[in-house]
């Protein structure tokens, strides 16, 4: 698992564990209090533990490298080659982040990047990293290329752009990108629930939302900023349940880390890189200063051991980093009810109080979360002096209350001994995330852009906290939808309703960026009801004793809810045919065994097969799968078309329609149609894919509301106005649902019907 350390730290972790005196063990074994245990753990923590971890995060050395530019500018000018100049730019991107500010290599990226951007069309970027580059310290003896480019530029421009460019001209070539931005995140932070809802608290549910009025489906109820996130590296799907089968994982050349902004999460091709490293980048010079502000300035020297030792522990920094120490002795003086009554809302405060639930943790993770904590703190004590905003400005009566913390050996003086609750409150909020940690999920595009049909899938970007999402308790059947949305914000709510609360979101007129998750009623929910949110298991896609037993695992708590508890949905759940199997024999259901392997429902046949056998074939169909997409991508059609077919010709043996597979199957085959222009036959098969989507996330399902989108271009395609205006309604009341009304797919569904409803066929 990505969150956690890397298993080379796992293992000196546990390696130290084990070589403790056995007194020290049983120390540790009976501290609970989360002080306590990081104290403990500090006391332990030495010198091996941080030459340990410089060695493991040698490998991932996140250093300038004047030659690793070179390498990857030489990469990108193969490429440029092949008129791929979106994978050019990225590795033009990638040399920009490597090369060192004073490098000739940075001159060079940029100018190369420029060339890119220039073929993509983006012509006011191409400008800005044509200055770049001509302030880098680009060749005098070339800059007649550049020139030349920056005229071409100009004359694709509208006047309007060309006279905003001149005013910026003179402006650091770092904060032209930034320019429209007119409120930083930290200002535009809020959390805004609606007026029909409220925060209710009780021993059995804790603190929770309920709906003080009836609230229609589609309503925004919850809009908010996170207080801390942090960008996962790599590209992580989120997958629906695919049988019995097994994933086939595919080779990461870019990865998020390389697309994305670390601060805002904005896909970007013209990164602005840290000054200080080699990973971290930015699509706008006002995203690279917030991140320097509130974290990265603490983070950049520990890139690579930050990279080591995981997503959570850096999240848990960054939110600590973001409280500050004043805000973090408050939250340990208050308690919730104290908050709750406070005029000023605090998000640290909620942030603060949630759940650790060490006592349900092994000893072997809290060891390892609070062992990775201390050598942190050290590491940092070693970094530098304290930020001027840390300064304690009532030091004294601190300090009396902290005189019993551990004594640090060694570092910058300024790191005296009441600073220990620093350490304190990052394995807190690292302990805390197992629980309430939300996984900020987005669409993305699979598959060639030039494809006539893009295929979307549900990818995890970032993990994030957020102080109110976090209060929402889980329900296998929740009544409400999340969608989140990363770089510029608008208005989330997209309503007239929600405006007001929105507003003071955002600040009236004001756009800023970030990541924020928009919580809508999924349903007509009334008065006095629990707003209630799925965890991950939900009860269109698993079995009450598999969800549950997730549940327990993850979160500490047997589920309850409407789902786990309705017998009527217990007769549903034994009745219907959940594995999605036939048998080979007579096409009836197969139901899984307690045992393992599969026999068939029907009495009059009862053939048997084991669950390697399914296995087996499901993995040489999702082989295959995986190698026609991968002939599309390579603009094959035709053969893609043909492997397809012989696949579904197998699959459809043991799979039925409404199998997550033949759903896949399906959508390829729609794919492979649409590139070679036959939109009848695209529509007929993404029809076949629509319901298995529709068995696997349900009727009203997101997932569902843009396959259906995609059902209705293909039929505006092909010019079928009837089949075309029949199902615009359903994706307009799902997408409605879940994205309000506003959102870019529904403009683009009004302008199809316009189109066939003004035309006379």
């Amino acid at each position: 698992m990505m969150d956690l350390p890397c298993v080379q730290w796992q293992d000196h972790v546990a390696h130290k564990w084990s070589g403790l005196d056995p007194e020290l063990k049983e120390t540790f074994l009976s501290l609970h209090e989360i002080d306590d245990v990081f104290k403990c753990a500090l006391s332990l923590a030495n010198q091996q533990d941080l030459d340990a971890i410089q060695l493991i995060s040698a490998g991932r050395s996140v250093k300038k490298d004047a030659e690793e530019a070179s390498k990857c500018r030489e990469t990108g000018n193969s490429i440029f080659k092949t008129r791929d100049y979106k994978a050019a730019a990225l590795h033009y991107s990638q040399g920009i982040c490597f090369a060192p500010q004073s490098s000739e290599q940075l001159s060079l990226c940029y100018a190369n990047r420029s060339a890119a951007l220039y073929r993509l069309q983006q012509y006011q970027e191409c400008l800005y990293d044509i200055d770049r580059a001509l302030n880098t310290g680009y060749p005098a003896h070339l800059s007649h290329k550049l020139q030349d480019r920056h005229n071409l530029c100009l004359s694709h421009l509208p006047m309007s752009v060309k006279t905003k460019y001149d005013q910026l001209y003179h402006v650091s070539n770092d904060d032209k990108c930034s320019k429209s931005l007119t409120v930083s995140s930290s200002e535009a932070f809020r959390f805004c629930i609606c007026p029909q809802v409220s925060v209710g608290c009780s021993k059995e549910k804790g603190c929770h939302l309920v709906a003080l009025q009836s609230i229609t489906a589609g309503e925004v109820i919850l809009s908010e900023r996170p207080f801390s996130w942090v960008l996962i590296p790599g590209v992580e799907k989120v997958k629906g349940k695919r049988g019995q089968g097994q994933d086939i994982q595919r080779e990461i050349v870019f990865g998020t880390e390389h697309k994305r902004c670390h601060w805002c999460l904005a896909e970007t091709l013209c990164a602005v890189p840290c000054k200080g490293c080699s990973f971290s980048r930015y699509c706008s010079a006002s995203c690279q200063q917030e991140a320097w502000e509130e974290h990265h300035h603490w983070e950049c020297p520990l890139g690579a051991e930050l990279a080591a030792m995981g997503v959570m522990v850096q999240l848990a920094l960054r939110v600590t980093l973001k409280a500050g120490i004043e805000i973090i002795h408050r939250a340990r003086q208050t308690i919730r009810d104290e908050q709750k009554k406070s005029d000023q809302y605090n998000p640290y405060m909620t942030v603060f109080h949630l759940m650790q639930h060490t006592e349900h943790q092994s000893i072997s993770l809290r060891f390892m979360c609070a062992l990775t904590v201390a050598t942190v703190y050290l590491k940092l004590s070693k970094a530098g002096p304290l930020p001027t905003s840390w300064k304690l400005s009532d030091a004294s009566s601190i300090t009396s209350q902290s005189s019993d913390g551990p004594k640090k050996k060694g570092g910058d003086t300024e790191w005296s001994s009441e600073l220990w609750v620093v350490g304190s409150a990052v394995l807190r909020h690292m302990l805390q995330l197992r629980c309430n940690a939300q996984a900020v999920v987005t669409l993305q595009a699979t598959g060639s852009e030039n494809s006539r049909v893009q295929s979307m899938e549900e990818i995890r970007v970032a993990t994030a906290m957020f102080p109110t999402l976090s209060l929402l308790n889980h329900s296998c059947r929740p009544n409400t939808s999340l969608v989140f949305s990363t770089g510029i914000v608008d208005d989330p709510g997209g309503s007239q309703e929600s405006v007001g609360f929105n507003q003071r979101l955002l600040g009236e007129g004001r756009q800023g960026r970030g990541v924020t998750v928009t919580v809508r009623a999924a349903r007509d929910i009334s008065a006095g009801e629990e707003i209630l949110h799925c965890y991950g298991p939900n009860s269109n896609r698993m079995g009450t004793e598999e969800r549950q037993r997730l549940l327990q695992e993850q979160y500490y708590f047997l589920c309850e809810c409407e789902a786990c508890t309705d017998q009527e949905e217990e007769i549903r759940e034994s009745s219907r045919n959940e594995s999605g199997l036939l048998c080979t024999k007579c096409k009836g259901a197969l139901k899984k065994n307690k045992g393992s392997g599969f026999t068939c429902s029907l009495l009059s046949c009862g053939h048997q097969i084991s669950s390697s056998d399914v296995n087996h074939k499901l993995q040489e169909f999702t082989v295959a799968l995986e190698k026609a997409v991968a002939l599309m991508e390579k603009e094959n059609p035709v053969e893609a078309l043909h492997l397809l077919k012989k696949i579904s010709s197998q699959s459809g043996l043991l799979l039925r329609d409404t199998h997550p597979l033949q759903g896949e199957l399906a959508d390829a085959t729609a794919r492979a149609y649409a590139s070679l222009g036959d939109w009848k036959n695209a529509a007929t098969h993404l029809e076949q894919s629509a319901v298995a989507i529709s068995s696997q996330y349900g009727k009203d399902s997101f997932e569902l509301g843009q396959q259906l989108f995609k059902l209705v271009q293909l039929h505006f395609n092909g010019g079928a106005r009837g089949p075309t205006l029949s199902v615009i309604p359903k994706v307009r009341q799902i997408l409605s649902l879940h994205c309000g009304p506003h959102c870019p797919e529904l403009q683009e569904l009004n302008a199809m019907e316009e189109c066939f409803q003004g035309s006379t066929f």
